[in-house]
């Protein structure tokens, strides 16, 4: 089974490609890499979303993992978990 990872922060995101190795694709959202450090990175495995997600916003949590569903059909999302601060 093919897994995706889903970063919310600078430091899952660094994690998230790390352990997908170039071989799992990433997504991670603007919380976690600004639109030009996506643009420099040019990973073919990240994708970023426009906007920022967090887990207790539900509905656009689910929405996020609709659109990972879209593209990843069948696929393990792994979503960090970032404790509070």
């Amino acid at each position: 089974m093919s897994m995706v990872f889903l970063a919310l922060t600078p430091g899952g995101l660094s994690e998230a490609l790390l352990v997908a190795g170039g071989v799992h694709p990433v997504w991670c959202c603007a919380t976690a890499i600004s639109e030009s450090e996506f643009v420099a990175k040019r990973l073919t495995n990240l994708t970023r979303f426009a906007y920022s997600l967090v887990v207790s916003d539900a509905a656009l949590m689910a929405d996020a993992l609709g659109t990972i569903e879209e593209h990843h059909p069948g696929a393990r999302v792994w979503v960090e978990h970032a404790p509070a601060v």
